[in-house]
This record gives C-alpha cells, sequence and structure tokens, in this order.
C-alpha cells in the first residue's frame, strides 16, 4: 500500500469535479462509524457530522461490507467518484451500472474516510449513497448534509432520490 500511495503522490490531492485519486480508509477494528462520524464536517465548517436517529442502538455496526477488502486495517482506495450522475435513480439501479462498469461501491467506513479527508466533496445536492455495506435488508446507508453538518443516514433501496448519488471506486489496494 505504501508504494501505492507514494506513486500517486504528484496526483493533485484536491478533487476534481466529484472525483478524487485516491482515499486512506481505516478499517471500523480501529475507527468504528460512532467515533468517526462526529469527526467529520462540511468544507469550511464546524459542526460535527452526525449519525441519523433512524438508526437504532447498535444498528451502524450491523452494516457490514458486501464486498471482500483487501487484508489489514487500512487499504487505499483509487480513482474514488460520489456519483452524482445517479443523482435521481433507484439505488438498485445504479448499483447494478456500477458493477456494469467495473467499478466498486464504497462502504460505510470508506464513506467517512472519503468525507474526512475531502469535506468538499460533499455538496448540496451532491451527497452520496454506500451500497457495498448492507444489513440484509432494504436499506442503503448514505452520506448527506443535515442542519449544516455531515449525517450518516440510510434510504429504501427502491427510493430514489434527487440529491443522492451512488459513490464508487475504480479499485482497492
Amino acid at each position: 500500500m505504501r508504494a501505492d500511495a507514494a506513486a500517486l503522490g504528484d496526483t493533485a490531492p484536491e478533487p476534481a469535479e466529484g472525483r478524487v485519486p485516491f482515499v486512506l480508509v481505516v478499517g471500523r477494528e480501529l475507527a468504528p462509524p460512532a467515533l468517526t462520524v462526529p469527526l467529520t464536517t462540511l468544507a469550511g465548517g464546524s459542526r460535527p457530522g452526525v449519525i441519523d436517529r433512524n438508526y437504532a442502538p447498535g444498528d451502524v455496526e450491523r452494516f457490514v461490507p458486501t464486498v471482500e477488502l483487501p487484508s489489514g486495517t487500512a487499504h487505499l482506495l483509487l480513482d474514488v467518484q460520489r456519483g452524482e450522475e445517479f443523482c435521481g435513480a433507484v439505488p438498485s439501479a445504479a448499483m447494478a451500472a456500477i458493477a456494469g462498469r467495473g467499478r466498486q461501491l464504497l462502504t460505510v467506513e470508506e464513506g467517512i474516510a472519503l468525507v474526512t479527508q475531502y469535506p468538499q466533496l460533499l455538496a448540496r445536492n451532491k451527497c452520496f449513497s454506500l451500497g457495498a455495506s448492507r444489513c440484509g435488508d432494504r436499506r442503503v446507508p448514505a452520506i448527506w448534509i443535515s442542519q449544516g453538518a455531515p449525517k450518516l443516514g440510510w434510504c429504501w433501496e427502491g427510493n430514489p432520490h434527487t440529491w443522492l448519488g451512488m459513490a464508487s471506486a475504480g479499485s482497492r489496494r
């Protein structure tokens, strides 16, 4: 992973329109969402991120990766897109389109890392779902803006939202 990150060293750190070259992700064993969401803020903001009240106690922990993650406690996401082209799409259709492109959906931890490292990527009407974390029902976790702060919530798999896309990455290492 160190060599992969070093090779990206000359890549512009500022996100292009809805896209960043890489994100360092620390797994939930070291950085559980309950502790990391409050560390997020909006670009230029100071209000801490929150977990939506619709998560029952212990519910966030039930949303586990549905994809194989690299071994170890940290990994890199490469070629990350917030996926605003999927705003207004039904999440299940967006997930199928992303898979058809050979891209990978993001997990809850990866979405939190994205907002932590690139808070400017979370923008009004350009928020995103995290389709690679599920708990066995129809809920899809997502990060959006509420009351001037990032919010980790969820939406139903069959419901489209005009302000909610589907984040993805080119690869993980």
